[in-house]
């Protein structure tokens, strides 16, 4: 009987640490996520900012032109504190301004996914495994902290300002390692642009006094 009353409370607690979360563009959703997880986003096409806040939470707010364009992109997110699935779905949508705004840890791993739109992310630490196929990603922080970059755009442009290069054409591809850096960060895009931004860089080119 004991052993059984322990079965029980280990599997609840099973059930707690994995859940889901869902709702549409008109809401905003959070859940608990801890430092340092690993936060796997598979979107359908629009803008994203991926913004570090130093909460223990993920945190998803929307903007779109219209209501109802709103409520048609779906919210889902799965897993765990430590290991979490944000899927962005919805019908297609040619107007409206989508815009999702997810704010998460400052330490928290990033793979990400899109056909096409924006990835702005910015002064979140951790590893970052970014794909678009049409549009533009962008990476600025304050601590720029990498042992490994490989930034690649088919057709277009890799602005690596944080490394003073600029490459634009086709087949960029920018690589540099680090010994002393933390983490790995890898992006690719078809057609369209990559900038990195290191400590003090804003996106307009422009530097913090």
């Amino acid at each position: 009987m004991k052993h059984l009353a322990l079965a029980l409370v280990f599997l609840a607690l099973s059930t707690a640490a994995w859940g889901q979360t869902e709702g549409n563009c008109s809401q905003t959703l959070s859940a608990p996520l801890n430092s340092g997880a690993e936060l796997t986003i598979d979107s359908r096409s629009m803008g994203l900012e991926i913004v570090a806040t130093d909460g223990l939470q993920i945190r998803i707010s929307c903007k779109a032109d219209e209501p109802d364009t709103a409520r048609r992109i779906h919210l889902k997110m799965t897993g765990n504190t430590s290991q979490m699935r944000l899927d962005i779905t919805g019908d297609s949508i040619h107007s409206g301004n989508q815009q999702v705004r997810i704010e998460v840890p400052r330490r928290t791993s990033l793979v990400v996914r899109m056909p096409a739109g924006q990835i702005d992310i910015d002064n979140v630490e951790g590893d970052k495994d970014c794909n678009l196929n049409a549009g533009q990603i962008t990476i600025s922080a304050h601590a720029w902290n990498y042992r490994a970059v490989d930034a690649t755009v088919e057709i277009g442009q890799v602005n690596a300002a944080a490394y003073k290069t600029d490459k634009s054409g086709f087949f960029n591809h920018f690589q540099r390692k680090n010994a002393g850096g933390e983490f790995a960060l890898r992006a690719h895009v078809m057609t369209g642009q990559i900038e990195l931004l290191g400590p003090k860089q804003r996106a307009n080119g422009t530097t913090e006094n």
